[in-house]
């Protein structure tokens, strides 16, 4: 499964020739060996989750190493991204810097979101509550998210306003990997 992750997340560099020169690409891959072996080898785990460790203190990002993300994550530009460790991220998703996806504790909206698959989040957006975000959609820069959100939309502003959109995020998932929904 390791593999298959890391080979889309390649997948959505494509192109590019020395990937592992990308900061980007790295934070994520290290992530992925983190997630593979928590529950499989306590020491190779604890080996990467120091590599991790080390570098979401330099590259400025909290993205815990528990958190869900579905194959094909694309982080555009490091630094700032806080990502609650409850979260559920869906494939092909693209991250821009300064983006929050966080918890709200009390209130209707308790909870941590769920994105789902092909969402592009802008920079300096925020994401938080219990909400669920459909399949397509695009959170536009600075945009403020406690809502659910259907699929196929573009998330505009603060207060969020929705605005239905067939293909949301055409031009903006660059790459998408092909996978086979379960």
């Amino acid at each position: 499964m390791m593999i298959e992750k890391i080979k889309a997340d390649k997948f959505r560099w494509h192109g590019k020739k020395h990937i592992f020169a990308l900061p980007q690409f790295r934070f994520v891959y290290v992530k992925r060996h983190c997630e593979h072996y928590r529950d499989r080898n306590k020491l190779l785990f604890l080996f990467w989750r120091l590599i991790y460790q080390h570098m979401e203190i330099k590259y400025n990002m909290d993205v815990p190493a528990k958190v869900k993300i579905g194959k094909g994550l694309r982080i555009e530009h490091i630094g700032g991204v806080v990502i609650n460790p409850l979260a559920e991220l869906g494939e092909n998703i693209t991250l821009l810097n300064g983006v929050l996806i966080g918890s709200q504790s009390r209130g209707k909206r308790m909870g941590t979101p769920i994105i789902g698959d092909e969402v592009w989040i802008g920079t300096n957006s925020v994401i938080v509550g219990g909400i669920n975000i459909g399949k397509d959609c695009l959170i536009a820069p600075g945009a403020y998210v406690n809502f659910n959100v259907p699929a196929h939309s573009i998330v505009l502003g603060n207060p969020g306003k929705i605005i239905p959109k067939e293909c949301a995020t055409e031009g903006y998932i660059l790459n998408k990997y092909e996978y086979k929904s379960e």
